[in-house]
């Protein structure tokens, strides 16, 4: 497999290179057995982002195997959609119509599509990251910088064509301004972006992104994989108050299987029908079947709250075991995903070493966590313990200017490298 792995979070060189326990045997909660029977505790991603419920959530298989038993698929369309789409629309009452893909990347690409095909027009304005289509990485046909700073540095435009130059143009969040000389430059008709992801808007933000896509005439686009369902049940953008024309949904929506989801205003919706956007694994029953599942869950049992209450937790255990080891640390939030940075040059050292001495204690752990329903505080006790030694260790460490002695392996790879 080039590369690895399908995904390039969980490429083992991205973590703990030579001695990350790449493959797993069994998941349940937030504990992980790996192919050598090893239990870890998931302290880190929990499969990047999508079981927010915990793995193996005995709930939504259950739904999902019954579905199975009664057949996945047919030359006929399964209801679910229709129900999915309905509750859909109930929690954000500014959408009329929803379309499917299964996974968070296609599905902005369908989202994408869509915006064009109603605009009419080619550039794209973004901020944040959105995935791997051609769309978006022809942003660095130009310059492979361009892409830096939105999640993952150094993407190769490698066999994106040349002719999607200047069609997909960065801007930074909390940076208007930005925007502002994108939309005098070029004539732009759809604006793609995360309406937060570890930042909140300043200065009213996102309400001014939604007064220049009115202005200009621009569809604008929240991607919500990553932020949907972890601080409310539906959209991050119902808690700002800022309603986009179009909406993307994917990862937690169905607690790890296949789905992702865009929903919108109808006027722009309805351009779907002018362009082509279909594929076969669409129409499977799984996906909306999980999502129905994970959803009404999330609802019934308030998970959002959970989510934010373990994640401060966590992040206060952050600080102030960093405040007693004597270590320069910065905390990064939403609390549902909840992150830490050293301030040192050898940051990335660091973090390689905290990764490695907590994976001898039981955890798999970098420097963020996706809080899931299955964490309890119990685990945050039992985290945050060995957090404790690990950062004493890395203390002396820094004192001692040892770290790449106690480094057992290479130095974790920041953000996209070619693997050969």
């Amino acid at each position: 497999m080039p590369g690895g792995s399908q995904l390039l979070s969980k490429r083992a060189e991205m973590l703990l290179p030579e001695n990350w326990p790449a493959y797993f045997k069994k998941a349940k909660g937030v504990e992980v057995i790996d192919l050598d029977g090893n239990k870890f505790i998931d302290m880190a991603y929990m499969g990047v982002g999508p079981f927010i419920l915990g793995y193996n959530d005995p709930e939504v298989n259950a739904a999902v195997k019954k579905v199975i038993d009664d057949g996945s698929g047919s030359s006929l369309n399964c209801p679910e959609e229709v129900e999915l789409a309905r509750l859909l629309i109930k929690i954000h009452p500014w959408a009329q119509m929803v379309r499917y893909a299964r996974t968070g990347g296609e599905a902005v690409a369908v989202a994408v599509r869509i915006a064009r095909a109603y605009t009419k027009k080619d550039k794209v304005a973004f901020c944040g990251y959105h995935g791997w289509h051609d769309w978006y990485l022809a942003a660095n046909l130009t310059g492979e910088q361009n892409l830096t700073g939105h999640l993952l540095p150094g993407l190769s435009p490698s066999g994106v064509p040349r002719g999607l130059a200047e069609t997909a143009l960065p801007f930074y969040y909390n940076h208007i301004e930005q925007l502002e000389a994108i939309i005098k430059k070029h004539d732009i008709g759809v604006i793609v972006m995360e309406p937060s992801r570890h930042k909140e808007p300043a200065d009213n933000f996102l309400e001014k992104v939604r007064k220049i896509a009115d202005d200009i005439g621009a569809v604008l686009i929240f991607d919500e994989i990553s932020s949907g369902f972890r601080r409310n049940v539906g959209g991050i953008h119902l808690v700002y108050k800022v309603i986009p024309d179009l909406a993307v949904f994917a990862k937690a929506i169905s607690n790890g299987y296949p789905m992702g989801a865009v929903i919108g205003k109808a006027k722009v919706m309805s351009a779907a029908q002018e362009t082509f956007i279909s594929s076969t694994y669409w129409t499977e029953r799984l996906g909306p079947t999980a999502a129905l599942a994970t959803l009404k869950k999330m609802q019934r049992l308030r998970v959002p709250r959970h989510l934010a209450k373990i994640g401060k937790l966590i992040g206060q255990g952050w600080v102030d075991l960093a405040r007693k080891h004597n270590l320069d640390i910065t905390l990064d939030g939403p609390s549902a995903l909840v992150n830490f940075s050293f301030n040192y040059p050898s940051a990335q050292e660091l973090k390689t070493l905290f990764t490695q001495e907590m994976l001898k204690r039981g955890f798999l752990a970098a420097t963020t966590i996706y809080v899931s329903y299955a964490h309890q505080e119990k685990h945050v006790r039992q985290y945050l313990k060995a957090v404790d030694q690990v950062f004493q260790i890395i203390s002396a460490a820094i004192k001692e200017n040892k770290v790449n002695k106690l480094l057992e392996g290479p130095v974790a790879h920041k953000g996209f490298q070619r693997l050969t």
